[in-house]
C-alpha cells in the first residue's frame, strides 16, 4: 500500500501566487477554500480518538487538523450518502446556530430531511410522537451539541456521520470528518463541499464544471447585525 503523506495546512498556506499554476486543479482549489475558512484550526483540547487526525500543535497550544484526512473523509461520506436510494432517508441535524442555515441549504439541494434548531427527544425512538422519523443515515454538525440524536441513533442502528473538532467525543460516531465545527465559514464550506460531491456522484452536475451555487449561501447570517450596520451607515 502506498504510504500516506499528510497535507500540511501551513505548507499550502505558504504557496505564493507566482509559483502556483495558472489553472488550479479542483482539489487544490478546495484546499485553498478550506484554508481560507480556517477549517484546519482545532482547539486547545484533544480527544484521544481524534489524535490520528491532528497534523501538529502550534506554539499557542492549538491543534491543527490534517486537511488531507478531512478531504478523504468528506469524499467517503459523500459515497455513503449516495448509496441511500431515497435522499429523504438522510437526516441532517444542527443544533448549533452557525450550522442551521447550512443544514437548510444542504437539504434543499440534495433532498435530505433537516432538523435545524432544537431536536425533540424521542424523534427516532418514540413512535407515537408527531415528528417521529426513521432515517437510514444521520449527519450531525457537532457530536457534542447534537448528543441526543446521536445517542438515539445508536438505539435504532442508524449510522452517524459527524463533523468533529479535536475535542469532539466519537462515541456512537461511525464516520468522523475532522474539521473546525465551531466557525460559521468552516461549517458552511464543509456542507457546500459535501452537497457538491453528492450531486456529482449522482450525476446531477458535471465534475469538470464549477457548481453555480455560491458557498456564501451556506454561511450563517445574522440579519439583526446587518440591519444595525445599515442603520449606522
Amino acid at each position: 500500500a502506498a504510504s500516506y503523506r499528510p497535507v500540511s495546512p501551513l505548507i499550502c498556506d505558504k504557496m505564493s501566487q507566482d509559483t502556483a499554476p495558472n489553472t488550479l486543479s479542483g482539489r487544490e482549489e478546495d484546499f485553498r477554500k478550506l484554508l481560507a475558512a480556517q477549517a484546519h484550526i482545532g482547539t486547545k483540547n484533544l480527544d484521544h480518538a481524534m489524535r490520528r487526525y491532528v497534523w501538529k500543535r502550534r506554539s499557542d497550544g492549538i491543534y491543527l487538523i490534517d486537511l488531507g484526512k478531512t478531504y478523504e473523509k468528506l469524499m467517503l461520506a459523500a459515497r455513503i450518502i449516495v448509496a441511500i436510494e431515497n435522499p429523504a432517508d438522510v437526516c441532517v441535524i444542527s443544533a448549533r446556530p452557525f450550522g442551521q442555515r447550512a443544514v437548510l441549504k444542504y437539504s434543499q439541494y440534495t433532498g435530505a430531511t433537516q432538523v435545524a434548531g432544537r431536536y425533540t427527544p424521542g424523534t427516532f425512538t418514540n413512535q407515537i410522537q408527531k415528528k417521529f422519523m426513521e432515517p437510514r443515515l444521520l449527519i450531525v454538525t457537532d457530536p457534542r451539541t447534537d448528543a441526543q440524536p446521536v445517542k438515539e441513533a445508536s438505539y435504532v442502528n442508524i449510522p452517524v456521520i459527524a463533523f468533529c473538532d479535536t475535542d469532539s467525543p466519537l462515541q456512537y460516531v461511525d464516520v468522523a470528518i475532522p474539521v473546525n465545527n465551531k466557525g460559521k465559514h468552516s461549517i458552511g464550506l464543509l456542507y457546500w463541499l459535501l452537497a457538491r460531491e453528492v450531486l456529482r456522484l449522482r450525476g446531477t452536475i458535471a465534475r469538470n464544471q464549477p457548481w453555480d451555487v455560491v458557498v456564501d449561501l451556506f454561511f450563517y447570517c445574522d440579519f439583526e447585525e446587518i440591519e444595525r450596520r445599515e442603520q449606522e451607515e
